[in-house]
């Protein structure tokens, strides 16, 4: 039980980690409208280049060389498979970096309360070795 934290030392690393995730978003800036917007045309012309350029070189394969079954049709989707695992890729990348940006954050702040609670120890107990040395 001598290591369970005191309220005052809980409460002090709550406002602390809250503290440093304002600042945080302060600093960083909310993303706007047009960063939205930019994202999803980046994800979607992820997508949109790689079926663009499969059906484009399965209509010339269908053109010099035709056989039983279309290139087309095969290579169109294999380009949308393509560009689909390429979005996927980049979120995920995207998703990755945020939440290791958030923990690094939550760690920093845990930091800083854990300073704040050694602070506030180091006072009290210099208080009682005042109070002490004034007897």
């Amino acid at each position: 039980m001598a290591n369970d934290p005191t309220p005052a030392a809980l409460l002090a690393k709550q406002v602390a980690a809250k503290a440093e995730r304002k600042l945080r978003a302060r600093r960083d800036g909310a993303p706007g409208v047009w960063s939205g917007l930019g994202m999803m045309g980046l994800i979607g012309w992820s997508v949109v280049v790689p079926t663009l350029l499969g059906a484009a070189l399965g209509l010339w394969l269908d053109t010099r060389h035709p056989g039983a079954h279309p290139w087309t049709l095969a290579l169109l989707m294999a380009g949308l498979v393509l560009g689909c695992l390429n979005a996927w890729r980049w979120v995920d990348q995207q998703d990755r970096a945020i939440h290791q940006a958030d923990r690094e954050a939550d760690q920093a702040a845990e930091r800083t309360a854990r300073g704040v609670t050694k602070a506030e120890a180091n006072n009290a107990q210099n208080g009682a070795v005042r109070h002490q040395a004034e007897d």
